[in-house]
């Protein structure tokens, strides 16, 4: 029996499978240029190609470079949790799409397709890995080789919901390990990484770890949504108007450029 597409967003009748309707596509916030070269990070101003955020300077990730396609939040949020939760797994394709066209700058250098993985507890209780799903589309839709069994999770780690930034890279350090037998598949090899949603980059970090200590000579990161703050650290500092906070936000070279262009705006209007 054929159905009649619908709305990934909202059930409305479209004229394509796995596509939005004109209601839905301005509720998914596509993570486009302005970003932070190596973190993805959406950036309020745009200083030319290959500008870095202030905290990729601060604090370099284990990856070379990471890339989503939507901010974790309103539909892109939602996607994510029916693809998690709701045993939505036709959403991969569409969503898999949107990634591919977010790491379209890191495919060319990567060598085969990993999912960031779920422990066997999990992965029973849960019925399906969502990564496993987003990593098999994007490999079909790539080209790309697929290995599922490349790494594994060796850990039942708790939930990472709820977590701060520092308990979740406690949670997840020495998760991952990549099986003896898959070592000589990765050694000297660039891995695209495949997980669904990037929130502090831990868990993604832990699993990088684990594929560069087995021979990988790159690992570049591609999830579906990330969490992306709207305030607080300097390189999404908002208020650009007065000066530097007792928190911290708002000094730094960076945060002093934002000013500068604030009130150079602000001067020719």
């Amino acid at each position: 029996m054929a159905f009649p597409p619908i709305c990934i967003g909202c059930s409305a009748a479209t004229t394509l499978h796995g596509g939005l309707c004109p209601a839905c596509w301005p509720l998914l916030a596509f993570i486009d240029k302005p970003y932070c070269f190596i973190l993805g990070t959406p950036m309020e101003f745009d200083f030319g190609e290959g500008q870095v955020s202030a905290a990729a300077l601060a604090d370099p990730p284990p990856f070379d470079m990471a890339r989503s396609a939507v901010v974790h939040h309103g539909l892109g949020l939602k996607l994510a949790s029916r693809l998690k939760y709701g045993d939505r797994a036709d959403l991969a394709r569409p969503m898999a799409q949107w990634m591919v066209r977010a790491g379209a700058d890191l495919l060319p250098f990567c060598d085969l397709v990993v999912p960031v993985p779920l422990h066997r507890l999990r992965l029973l209780k849960r019925r399906f890995n969502q990564a496993s799903e987003l990593a098999a589309q994007v490999s079909a839709l790539s080209g790309m080789p697929l290995r599922q069994d490349a790494l594994v999770r060796r850990k039942a780690t708790r939930s990472q919901v709820g977590l701060g930034r520092a308990e979740r890279a406690a949670n997840v350090a020495g998760a991952f390990a990549v099986p003896r037998r898959k070592r000589a598949v990765l050694k000297g090899r660039a891995v695209l990484l495949v997980d669904d949603v990037y929130t502090t980059g831990a868990t993604v970090g832990a699993a990088t770890r684990a594929l560069k200590a087995a021979g990988a000579s790159h690992v570049f990161v591609l999830t579906f949504s990330r969490v992306a703050a709207g305030a607080a650290p300097p390189h999404m500092w908002q208020d650009f108007s007065e000066r530097p906070r007792t928190d911290g936000a708002g000094y730094g070279l960076y945060a002093a450029a934002l000013r500068f262009l604030h009130k150079r705006k602000g001067a020719a209007g």
